[in-house]
């Protein structure tokens, strides 16, 4: 299956059911079928060629969305451009990743104004305002309103594609340096849509919330796996948290996917008693959600089933734990997804054996196609499959994901840290999530971050930065003595230091790297 066909199938055998909510409008996919297929003639029309890339620049509305499918029935590979991020940031993936058409909106186009000379390959900007623009601003770019793009037409037939071929890049947050290009097949995005369906039990009749960016993997399969099932994408991008809450209400949402910071800023206002009545699932990815957080949303819908989740971009999602052994394993990351094949590797590439740590291997048809135009970073996580026959002259790829994590004699995993993030202090390796998972514990702090500055004698000095719900009536030295009380004399922080707000990627996880360069040359 091609990624455009989840819409075009769906309405054929389903017409006017809804696909997608945006505000106060719907389309049904008899309608967004049509748009998609409009505007993939107009792309070819404006010189889209096969797998050439098309940037989405934002946030999300109904132009995103058929920008998106547009682009690979037309041949092409959409890459949906974060809508926070700033000009530099976007003229990082529009000359990275070698961008000839742009879709945005006249305020973001304007923005990009000071960046746009350095993307000679970029021919063509279209904007999604019916407003006529002075194309000599953008030296000697084409420039089209909506309205006028959509008119276009050509004799262009469109191209035939494989399931193989490429369909998207989607860019990481960048918070271990310049973001790079995780390439996406149609098969890898098909197949992330149906494993989700799969053990979300997803159906025509859910409504999905989508409220992460489509530019994060996490984000986008909420489109893309409703619509495997003709189901609703209700679309969001929200200021406050009660823009959620009452989303969630006037929609009668049946699913909803966020990350640690988004859950936290929900737990924190009251959730209409009604939600419960037809929020059926809620899942969490993209950082470990604290216990005491997850109880706290349970109780706000406590009919509804909670999934906690793990995944990386290279592969999109990797394990989910299943609601009913939340609290029989609640520290655990889960099992592998549907159609996805876990190992925990050692450094001598042997596999491990229960309880003994090891590098998380992902195997299968989610594997993505590497990282774009970047050869070494490729080489350096995608790499043979272990423990396959020697027979095979053609081995299979994997991620090796650089988290270690161990399993357990259910065969249920567990997450320690991140190999680049272990820290070494006083002889000792420390994984900084097992010092988060105290901080959390005690119930003092919404956030926590647990970091390595250098340090010439220890090795490392273990900082913790925290955010709590109400910064002047916080008591660093409450939570110090929790961390003595819980801790080894070596994993004590040596400072706690106490933010407002602890610093976000654009995807919405704690950008750890930031507070590293932020506190490594302070005097505390």
């Amino acid at each position: 299956m091609l990624l455009h066909q989840l819409i075009s199938i769906t309405s054929k055998k389903s017409a006017d059911a809804v696909a997608v909510i945006h505000k106060d409008k719907s389309w049904s996919y008899q309608e967004l079928d049509l748009l998609v297929y409009q505007q993939a003639i107009a792309l070819l029309a404006v010189g889209l060629k096969p797998q050439q890339r098309l940037g989405i620049y934002l946030p999300k509305q109904i132009e995103t969305v058929t920008s998106f499918f547009a682009t690979t029935l037309a041949g092409g590979v959409f890459v949906p451009i974060n809508p926070v991020l700033k000009a530099s940031q976007v003229n990082h993936i529009l000359t990275d990743c070698n961008i000839q058409i742009l879709v945005t909106s006249i305020s973001r186009l304007n923005s990009l104004k000071s960046c746009l000379l350095n993307s000679p390959e970029l021919h063509t900007i279209i904007v999604v305002e019916n407003k006529e623009l002075d194309a000599k601003l953008f030296s000697n770019k084409s420039i089209l309103c909506w309205q006028d793009f959509l008119s276009l037409s050509t004799n262009l037939i469109l191209p035939k594609l494989i399931d193989t071929s490429m369909a998207c890049i989607l860019y990481t947050s960048g918070s271990t340096g310049k973001p790079k290009g995780v390439v996406l097949s149609h098969r890898n995005i098909i197949m992330g849509a149906e494993s989700v369906v799969e053990y979300l039990k997803i159906q025509a009749t859910d409504n999905i919330l989508a409220v992460l960016p489509f530019s994060f993997d996490y984000g986008l399969n909420q489109l893309t796996s409703s619509l495997f099932k003709g189901a609703c994408c209700t679309l969001l991008d929200y200021l406050l948290p009660r823009d959620v809450i009452n989303a969630i209400e006037k929609n009668h949402i049946t699913g909803l996917a966020g990350v640690p910071s988004l859950w936290a800023q929900l737990a924190k206002v009251t959730w209409p008693e009604t939600i419960a009545t037809h929020l059926r699932y809620m899942t969490n990815s993209g950082g470990k959600m604290p216990k005491l957080l997850l109880d706290s949303i349970q109780r706000k819908s406590p009919s509804s089933q909670f999934y906690l989740m793990y995944g990386l971009t290279e592969a999109f999602r990797s394990t989910y734990l299943p609601p009913d052994k939340l609290h029989s394993h609640p520290d655990s990351i889960g099992k592998a997804i549907p159609n996805a094949e876990i190992m925990l590797v050692k450094e001598d590439g042997s596999l491990c054996k229960a309880n003994e740590p090891g590098e998380l291997v992902h195997k299968g048809s989610l594997v993505s196609m590497g990282y774009w135009n970047n050869l070494d970073e490729t080489a350096k996580r995608f790499k043979p499959a272990p423990n396959q026959l020697k027979q095979l002259p053609i081995p299979e790829l994997a991620v090796w994901s650089g988290d270690q994590v161990i399993q357990d004699e259910e065969g249920y995993f567990y997450f320690v840290g991140r190999k680049d993030e272990m820290l070494k202090t006083s002889g000792y390796r420390v994984s900084p999530t097992e010092i988060e998972d105290v901080i959390y514990n005690s119930g003092l702090v919404k956030e926590a971050v647990a970091i390595g500055i250098a340090d010439d004698s220890l090795g490392h000095r273990i900082y913790v930065v925290v955010s709590p719900d109400n910064k002047n009536e916080f008591e660093p030295s409450l939570l110090m003595q929790y961390c003595k009380t819980q801790l080894a004399n070596y994993m004590i922080p040596a400072r706690i230091i106490v933010l407002t707000d602890l610093p976000k990627t654009a995807n919405g996880k704690i950008d750890r790297k930031n507070l590293i360069l932020q506190f490594e040359n302070k005097t505390l």
